[in-house]
Formats: C-alpha cells, structure tokens, sequence
C-alpha cells in the first residue's frame, strides 16, 4: 500500500541530516511586577526582571521584557508567546510579582488587578495554567519559573462579596505564610518555585531577591547541565537565607540534556548530538551529581546514567548496568526509562531478547501517553512485530493517538493516511492540518518532503494547506495546489526559517 512506502520515506530520512534545518532557538518572556495598585509594592521585582532578562539575552536567548504591565497587555504578551514557542525549541517564563494561592489554584497577578476578594483574583489574573499553556508547543523544553511564592492576604475561601484587602506583608519577604500550591505539569515541562508550596519567597535586602541572585549565577555557567543547574540554585538559595527558603522545581524535563548558556569551552554542545553521546559528554563532576540524585530517586539522571553506558564509544559502555538504571527508572513510573528499557529487551542488548516484556514495556508507556511507544505501536500492529498479528486497522488508531500528541512522524503517517482516503470521516482539511502541525512540531522530514516532493499529496489537499499557510500569515498567493516560490517561502516560514 502507498501510505507504507510514505511513512518508509520518512523513517529512512529522519536518518539524515535535514536540508534547511532551523537553528536552535531559545525564547523567554520576563515579568516584573512592583507597583501594584491594591496590594503591597515590592521592592526588588522589577530589578529581578531587568536584571534576568539581560542575563538570558546575554546566554543567546531572545528575550521579551515586561515590567508593571495590566492584565491586557500580559494576556496579549502570552498569545504571542505562545505562538512564537512552537517554532523555539526551549521556551521559558520567568515571573517576579505577587502569586497567590486561591482553592488550589496558583494565579500571577498584574499590578492592574483591583483583587479585592478571591474572586477578583481569579477573574483578573493569570493562572500558572495559562502560563503553562504559553510554553507547551516549544519543541524541546519548557520552563516556567516563578519567584513569586507568596502569601494569599484574602484568606482561602472565595470571597462572593468586596472586602478589605489586607497588607501584612513584611519588608523582608514577598507575603508571609501560606505560600503556592504544588505544581503538576505535564511531562516535558519543569515549574520552578522561588520557595518549595507552603513557604514564601524572600525579596531580599539588595537589590535583587535571593532566588534571583542564585538563579542568574547558575544559569550563565557553560556546561552545567540543566536539572543539576536548579539543583545548584537550590542549594545556593538556602545557604543564603539561612534555610529559611528552598527552592523547589515540579514537573520532569524529558531525558535530553541541556545546557541554558551552552557548553563550556572545549565541550561538546549537548544540543548538537543525540542524547546518547550527549549525557557521555558530561564533564566526570557532574556524573557524579547524577550519581547521589539517582540514589534519591531521580529517575530523569537514571536515565542520563544509563544513555552514558550504553554509548559504546565511552570506556564506560555496560549495557547489563543500564538495564539496571533503567529498571529502576521503568519500576517508579518512567515512560521514557520503559520506552528505552523496551528497545533493550526487544534487541536483546544487555538482556536476553524477549518480546513480551518488550512489549509490555512499550504498552506502559503508551499508558502514560509516551507519544514514541504509542507511535512504535501503530507500526507493530501494522507489521505484525513482537508476536502481535498484523491488524491495520488497529494501527490507524496509535497513529492517531501519536499525532494528536504532536508526535511529528505520526503527524506526516496519518496525515498521508487521510490523504489515501483510508481514515473515514477526515478529508483533505484534516491532512493539511496534521501536515501544518508537524511543520510547526519541527520534524524537518515533513520540511523537506514539502520542498521536494509536494505532488505526493493530492491537490485538495495541497490547497488546503495553503489555505492554512495563508491563515496563519506564512503565505499571501493563490489557493491552487502549486508549490512554487511563494509557498515553499511559506512552508519554511510555518516550520520556523525566516529569510
């Protein structure tokens, strides 16, 4: 059947090197908030935001600086933060004002809020939800951080009715008791909390907040690889107050390394290499870091560990001692440690072959949405792979699964489903809009198929693509299913080249 042959094409080239590929981008949008109209000022917010900002603009990030702003120019910053992080490959957030816990929920609040009760809070502030949301398409990573881990001074209950707003805070913190509320964002995405929920964030007696300082230091040093970097800050953070704030980051990062102002000099950047000649890049000091958070039961350096051995151009290459980092990971939940524990057992490295425990292993992870075990899947049931029997039909649904978690190869394979007309109820329409989110995902197999082999697609398909291109203000010219300049100029712009 054609589609094999299509979804053959992409597997062979996601080989190769991709023509036209993009540069790695890196976008931040800061945040400060000081003078506020109905709750206390703070001193050192604003200084935290001029001051972040032109630390991450000096360590290559394109930075969007926001100080004092209401509540419609944040939520317009956001929208277009949000559309620009699905080209980036790390989107970041840094927010410094008053955030409150309100039922649960953490909001950031403007300083043009007039929050006189719980409910105005939530009405005219920005929930770590929403903030969240802005990061969620970047491609690689994505950070919100907040030093804003403040008191509540309205009390928990919803307030129907106005009532006085109280200001207990004190000079030397940013609120006093009560705190945030744990974060829990989805996989792939990291919270970092000035203080750990409960506690409140120091504003500090210079002129910037202790979170601020530590933070600024540790994400400037080349070569230190992010999780242990907020490791760092956490440390710093409590030597400096005496104990009285620790940071605290929720969430898990996925298991490529990363390093937020590059490699050191003479090192190899981790951006630039798969993950497993990355984690083997890492200088001996920071394995050992990875060592002692693997014995707390930190399953992302678990699963740096055991990318370390099973390089097999590293003195350190000990498959059967990677199976163990990743068993460990798989058995406290790890999707990613089972996905990669499923390729070992179905290849027999480290371990004797057997498919059943592989594929228990890929089902795991395909439980918990791990969009590459759910897309390993369609092929198996397509193919008939680990004893399964060949079941089309059953494979059209784990492709679409992947693709609507912006899996981009499942992306392309359904779209070129839909486009032989093998998926009832979706046309045309649905395939130019599965092929325009892997463009925006940055699977650069679909870029270059596009650029080379358009006609692969049918015309209505192709029109409706352009269609969605011109939507999107990526292209101006006529809906008529010929790719030339304009909408080649288009098709790079949506996958994130501008020229």
């Amino acid at each position: 059947m054609f589609f094999v042959s299509r979804m053959f094409c992409v597997l062979v080239l996601s080989l190769a090197p991709a023509l036209g590929q993009a540069d790695s981008r890196r976008i931040a949008l800061v945040m400060g908030m000081s003078e506020y109209q109905t709750l206390p000022s703070l001193d050192n917010t604003g200084n935290d935001a001029v001051a972040m900002a032109a630390t991450l603009e000096r360590i290559g990030f394109d930075v969007t600086l926001s100080v004092d702003a209401g509540v419609a120019e944040i939520e317009q910053l956001l929208e277009d933060f949000s559309f620009r992080s699905e080209v980036a490959d790390l989107a970041l957030i840094y927010f410094a004002g008053h955030g409150i816990e309100v039922q649960g929920e953490n909001f950031l609040i403007p300083v043009d809020a007039a929050v006189n009760s719980n409910l105005d809070v939530q009405r005219q502030s920005m929930s770590l939800k929403r903030l969240l949301s802005a990061v969620d398409r970047a491609r690689k990573m994505r950070i919100v951080i907040l030093d804003s881990c403040r008191n509540n001074p309205l009390g928990d209950a919803i307030a129907l009715s106005n009532g006085t707003v109280e200001t207990a805070a004190t000079e030397s913190t940013r609120g006093s008791g009560g705190g945030m509320a744990a974060a829990d964002p989805d996989r792939g995405t990291l919270v970092a909390f000035a203080a750990r929920d409960g506690q409140v964030a120091l504003d500090g007696n210079g002129d910037n907040s202790p979170y601020a300082i530590a933070l600024m230091e540790k994400m400037a040093q080349p070569g230190l690889e992010i999780s242990l970097m907020f490791r760092q800050v956490r440390d710093s953070v409590l030597n400096q107050t005496g104990n009285l704030q620790e940071p605290h980051t929720y969430g898990s990062l996925t298991g490529v390394p990363f390093y937020l102002a590059g490699a050191a000099d003479g090192e190899v950047d981790v951006a630039s290499v798969e993950p497993i000649d990355a984690w083997a890049s890492l200088r001996s000091d920071q394995e050992e870091q990875l060592l002692a958070l693997a014995d707390q039961g930190d399953t992302r350096s678990m699963l740096g560990l055991a990318y370390i051995r099973l390089n097999p151009n590293e003195g350190r290459f000990d498959p059967k001692a990677a199976v163990a980092f990743l068993q460990t990971a798989a058995d406290a939940g790890s999707p990613e440690a089972q996905f990669e524990l499923a390729k070992l057992y179905e290849r027999g490295t480290g371990v004797s072959v057997d498919h059943a425990r592989a594929l228990t292993l890929y089902r795991a992870a395909a439980d918990q949405d791990f969009a590459d075990a759910i897309n390993d899947l369609g092929f198996l049931h397509y193919q008939g792979g680990l004893g399964l029997p060949a079941d089309a039909q059953k494979a059209l649904t784990f492709f679409e699964r992947a693709a609507d978690l912006r899996h981009p190869q499942a992306q392309f394979n359904f779209a070129a489903l839909i486009d032989d007309g093998l998926i009832a109820n979706k046309g045309p329409s649905d395939s130019a809009y599965y092929l325009y989110q892997a463009l925006r995902s940055g699977s650069s197999d679909v870029l270059n198929l596009l650029s080379d082999r358009p006609t692969m697609f049918t015309g209505e398909t192709r029109r409706e693509l352009q269609a969605m291109l011109k939507k999107n203000d990526f292209y101006q010219g006529s809906i008529d299913g010929d790719f030339g300049p304009g909408t080649q100029r288009g098709i790079r712009r949506a996958y994130g080249i501008e020229e």
